[in-house]
């Protein structure tokens, strides 16, 4: 998973999906897709410039294989939703759909003259296919779990789509922003797609790994007008200063941390934007293999005293900083108040952290501790606060690929990271579940009750229901200390100014429905 930063605003509480059985339209949810998304097509467009992007990383050539990496594919792959930034469910590719049977079937209208980049009109069948290639072929990737309880996919005509699941599921139209459509023609369809066609307002182009992504525009884009920009193009490198890069007109969107942005907000020629959904930041025990004393609640409880998590969250963020104890930040409909204002971690204790290890017969000085990290300040920070502790830290900071090979090793025993914005709460709670995506991240957790919670979530058709699910799955793994939250933070995405109808989304997406590098011009 690429690295993730700090990212925040308070979500609206209608972050789940729509369980009903009207359609979109009856919901006032079409308003927010473009008007001029499919008005007949006149002259084409005069197109100027090639945007330049550094947000994250490409892990994949094959969308449907992506582990967390989503702020490229949405440029040239497209789903059947997309996330508006509230958080909800918006058309895309399906114009409307209906959810019947108490949750158990969705039947969405597919939109019309959708054209893949070889110029052939998307089916129903196109749509099917897709579904089909991630529930039966794809093991590990972002979307197999889910689609593993599908029950059926069919396509009775040519504007229809239906997707039957066993038990209701409450995350689906969330979750299906992120299954993106493609050419069952694709190279490399069978294994591992190489040369994905997709519907996207630009085509896949040249994509060198860890360095640099350019995707040309589509003339065919099904959104007349759109896009505006000839091509888009994604640095792919660990840039040292994005914000420097920008100011010099290398970049036109970039990421920025919270100690460039008093700099960049004096600069006339820069805006900074943030992130609609938060990213959160935590401490993960080795839960798959724990070494003593760690594998002790006591021991992880008393260590977790010595977390200054206000100090790390102003590291992080600033002043954007929250400190929380929950995947979920305040303002959100998954958040719990109580929860919140009963964290005995709040603040630091470091007598209280050094009675407890006492108690325990823990001697630091006689003990090591393995931490594993990204190359950052946070995670520098929290390794200087168990030397403080008197632990014999062995500090391991890793780039990104580094860092989940050493992961998945377990042989560690604390690990400081963040994870950025996802299209649904689910998306947190699967990566702690024993068959979720990407587990070293928290300590590869192994708990059939946190499972059965986190199951018994997805199934509540009822929101209310569904919270109460996650919130019990939630105060387990916090009883478990598997993974402690430190806060959450706002996400500051600058731009320059010369860069309009551009503006960030609720998730990583470069592109969605109604906004992102598509819309954007370059003055």
């Amino acid at each position: 998973m690429p690295r993730p930063k700090p990212s925040r605003r308070a979500l609206l509480a209608g972050t789940g999906s729509v369980l009903a059985t009207a359609s979109l339209a009856a919901a006032g949810l079409l308003a927010h897709v473009p008007a001029h998304a499919q008005a007949p097509r006149t002259e084409a467009p005069v197109r100027r410039g090639t945007l330049k992007i550094h947000l994250l990383g490409l892990d994949t050539s094959d969308p449907h294989r992506h582990t967390g990496s989503i702020a490229v594919q949405q440029v040239y792959a497209e789903a059947l939703t997309s996330i508006a930034d509230d958080g909800r469910a918006l058309p895309y590719l399906a114009e409307s759909w209906s959810v019947e049977d108490g949750g158990r079937r969705y039947v969405f209208r597919i939109r019309d003259n959708v054209r893949f980049h070889n110029g052939r009109v998307m089916t129903t069948a196109d749509v099917k296919a897709n579904a089909e290639r991630v529930r039966d072929r794809v093991r590990g990737g972002w979307r197999s779990a889910p689609m593993r309880l599908v029950a059926g996919l069919e396509a009775p005509d040519a504007r229809t789509f239906v997707m039957t699941m066993q038990e209701p599921y409450g995350p689906l139209l969330n979750l299906l922003s992120e299954l993106w459509i493609l050419a069952p023609e694709s190279e490399g369809w069978e294994q591992t797609i190489r040369t994905p066609i997709g519907t996207g307002p630009f085509r896949w182009g040249r994509w060198v790994p860890n360095e640099v992504f350019h995707a040309p525009a589509f003339e065919a884009y099904w959104q007349t007008g759109l896009p505006r920009v000839a091509a888009v193009e994604f640095s792919l490198r660990d840039i040292a200063d994005p914000p420097l890069a920008l100011r010099a007109g290398a970049l036109h969107i970039a990421r920025a941390r919270a100690a460039a942005l008093p700099e960049l907000a004096r600069d006339p020629a820069i805006q900074v934007q943030f992130m609609k959904d938060t990213s959160w930041f935590f401490w993960s025990f080795n839960n798959r293999a724990p070494r003593p004393p760690f594998d002790r609640v006591a021991v992880r409880k008393a260590i977790t005293f010595a977390m200054d998590k206000p100090a790390l969250m102003s590291l992080v963020a600033g002043e954007a900083g929250i400190v929380t104890n929950q995947m979920a930040a305040p303002g959100q409909f998954w958040f719990d108040q109580a929860l919140h204002d009963a964290d005995p971690h709040a603040r630091p204790d470091l007598a209280l952290a050094r009675a407890m290890l006492a108690a325990e017969g823990v001697d630091p000085a006689r003990t090591p501790l393995r931490i594993v990290s990204w190359q950052q300040d946070y995670a520098q920070a929290a390794a200087q606060a168990m030397r403080g502790l008197g632990f014999q830290v062995e500090h391991l900071a890793l780039d990104d690929l580094g860092a989940q090979r050493r992961l998945n090793a377990y042989d560690w025993d604390l690990a400081p990271f963040g994870s950025g914005p996802r299209a649904d709460i689910f998306l947190r709670f699967v990566r702690m579940m024993s068959d979720g995506p990407n587990v070293g991240l928290w300590g590869g957790v192994r708990d059939p009750e946190f499972d059965r919670l986190v199951r018994a979530a997805v199934a509540a058709v009822d929101l209310a229901e569904r919270r109460r699910h996650y919130l019990a799955a939630w105060k387990r793994a916090m009883d478990g200390y598997y993974t402690v939250v430190i806060g959450h933070a706002a996400e500051a995405i600058a731009n320059r100014r010369e860069v309009t109808n551009w503006s960030p989304g609720f998730t990583w997406g470069a592109n969605r429905a109604d906004g992102g590098a598509g819309f954007a011009s370059l003055g």
